[in-house]
């Protein structure tokens, strides 16, 4: 077993580690910017080091630092997380020259899998369905337009080296195409140092579903059955469940067995997951592969009663998977709300400030991993995620119910947070019956045109102005309920 682990981290996921390290017996290294130095993740580690300027470039981008660190400290091995470095095949390479463990995939599966069109081609090599679309990136609009007309409209143009809805633009015509091209290019040039695009042919009414794997060095797979992550706002999930309530058990065989196929055509081994777009007949096309831990790991942690982290360890050791694909059964119902520091009613603009009130839910089926408490600041600097509250049922229905239950006891004040948002949300009909796609949030919330599910007039109802009479109402409730914790003045003009 490892002796020493660096965590090159921060926030929930960095104190999930710890305490994966904790719970294995290896001593936890921390890094902190100036950002961070009272943080959750820096005060419980075992050893913390401060690593730079709250700038992400300046610390926890820092390859070059975060290297040293770990050779200076006698760190065995590195695990990255998600985000920041968890997906850099140079980071990767920096490691293993370095003789340094890195907890995750190599740095050949990250490269091969990283390019969205390397992929894609790989993908359609080895027989796992794609979305129809190029292979190669598109080196003018003239071939944009023709290769569009082949694959028929709408279409939908991507950066190769996107990721988190970065620059997609739906194309429904020839005429929007020159325009969306450039912006395209200008936005993954800007977010990915790459301009790079691709077409995929736009898939009406999707469902976003992945699957969980896990490949060790030896060549072994599994996969941990399916996750549904269609309540997205902005191309960025917001609720995650496993397992998916669409999916059946012939569709399931189906999609998991590709899964396996897609992880072994890139000699994958560690945690990942391949992400499947599915349309309404159930017919699903390979997306995209996260090589690394997701964020959305404890629902399937929750029905499966595997704990991805310490398996992540294991692999990273160079042992053999300790599970049997026949062992594995799915056990009730879990769900995932993404607690955020932002304010839905304004475009979910982000919160910055300090926490001065923070209260967690708890009780049967509920747990939260979380990387703040009272007194701690969400920076500008970082993603405002907040916390992962995850609960667990013995179907779907209770799964729902219990956070139902546990948001209405989470009590967050000083920045504003999504909860009001998640609560309407889970009390959506459309959402209940588990009928949504992934554009449930833009049409139930944000698009003007659409009549709300919520509303009994006959009248078109203002998007923003209906999410914001709604967390009004709800937002009021909650302070009223709560009356002893103090809102700040600019929250109580919010709900005036």
């Amino acid at each position: 077993m490892f002796k020493k682990v660096l965590i090159a981290n921060r926030g929930e996921i960095a104190v999930r580690i710890i305490r994966a390290c904790r719970d294995l017996g290896i001593t936890s290294a921390a890094i902190y910017s100036d950002a961070d130095k009272s943080a959750q993740h820096t005060l419980l580690a075992d050893e913390s080091y401060y690593i730079g300027p709250s700038v992400a470039s300046e610390s926890y981008l820092n390859k070059d630092k975060i290297i040293a660190l770990a050779k200076k400290i006698g760190a065995d091995a590195i695990h990255p997380g998600y985000g920041f470095f968890a997906e850099n095949a140079d980071f990767i390479e920096a490691c293993e020259k370095a003789k340094i463990n890195f907890i995750g995939p190599s740095s050949y599966s990250v490269k091969m899998m990283g390019n969205k069109t390397e992929a894609r081609t790989l993908m359609d090599k080895n027989n796992v369905p794609i979305v129809p679309g190029t292979t190669k990136p598109l080196s003018s609009v003239k071939e944009g337009i023709k290769n569009s007309n082949e694959i028929g409209y709408p279409v939908l143009l991507k950066a190769v080296a996107g990721g988190g809805g970065k620059g997609m633009k739906v194309i429904h015509s020839d005429d929007e195409f020159e325009s969306a091209y450039e912006t395209t290019k200008r936005v993954a040039l800007k977010s990915f140092a790459n301009d790079d695009v691709y077409l995929e042919k736009f898939i009406e009414q999707p469902k976003h579903i992945e699957v969980q794997i896990l490949g060790d060095k030896k060549g072994n797979y599994i996969h941990l059955f399916e996750r549904e992550c269609s309540i997205q706002r902005r191309h960025q999930k917001i609720i995650e469940e496993a397992p998916s309530s669409f999916v059946d058990e012939k569709t399931r065989e189906k999609i998991t067995n590709e899964a396996i196929n897609a992880a072994k055509a890139c000699k994958y081994f560690n945690a990942g997951t391949i992400e499947f777009l599915m349309d309404k007949d159930k017919n699903f096309y390979f997306l995209e592969m996260n090589t690394r831990l997701q964020v959305e790991h404890p629902v399937t942690e929750l029905i499966t009663g595997v704990d991805l982290v310490m398996e992540q360890f294991s692999i990273a050791l160079g042992n053999k998977l300790t599970i049997n694909q026949k062992d594995l059964k799915i056990s009730g119902h879990a769900l995932e709300c993404r607690i955020y520091a932002e304010d839905a009613s304004e475009n979910f603009m982000p919160s910055v400030g300090k926490i001065f009130h923070y209260k967690q839910p708890s009780g049967p089926g509920v747990r939260l991993d979380s990387g703040f408490e009272e007194g701690s600041e969400i920076s500008i600097h970082y993603d405002p995620l907040i916390s992962k509250l995850i609960t667990w049922g013995t179907d779907r229905e209770n799964a729902i119910n219990r956070m139902k239950r546990a948001l209405s006891e989470y009590q967050i004040a000083g920045v504003t947070s999504n909860i009001s948002f998640l609560e309407l949300i889970l009390k959506h009909p459309v959402f209940t019956d588990g009928s949504f796609d992934i554009n449930f949030v833009e049409n139930e919330f944000l698009s003007g045109d659409k009549k709300s599910s919520f509303e009994n007039s006959e009248d078109e109802t203002d998007a923003a102005a209906l999410i914001s009479a709604l967390l009004k109402s709800q937002s009021s409730h909650r302070i009223k309920k709560n009356n002893s914790v103090n809102i700040s003045k600019w929250q109580e003009q919010m709900y005036e």
